[in-house]
């Protein structure tokens, strides 16, 4: 396959920078430009990036338990 690293958040990043730069490129200033750029791109890309890898990574605790299956997990006493 010839995206195999390739997942479908890393095809949403890169095309939304592609349109993003496209819709820099056309504003009538250098300074529109790059305050699109900004506020239109980089923004809620980052958020959007911020918010799917925050999602992936387990926890501390959840991967201690799947590496040894006999931990006890302290929350079963309650």
């Amino acid at each position: 396959m010839p995206f195999e690293g390739a997942t479908a958040v890393h095809i949403i990043v890169i095309a939304w920078l592609y349109v993003t730069i496209l819709m820099a490129a056309t504003e009538p200033s250098l300074v529109g430009g790059v305050l699109t750029f900004l506020v239109y791109g980089l923004a809620p890309l980052a958020l959007f990036v911020y918010l799917f890898r925050r999602r992936r990574r387990p926890s501390v605790g959840v991967r201690e338990l799947a590496d040894d299956p006999h931990a006890r997990d302290p929350q079963q006493d309650k």
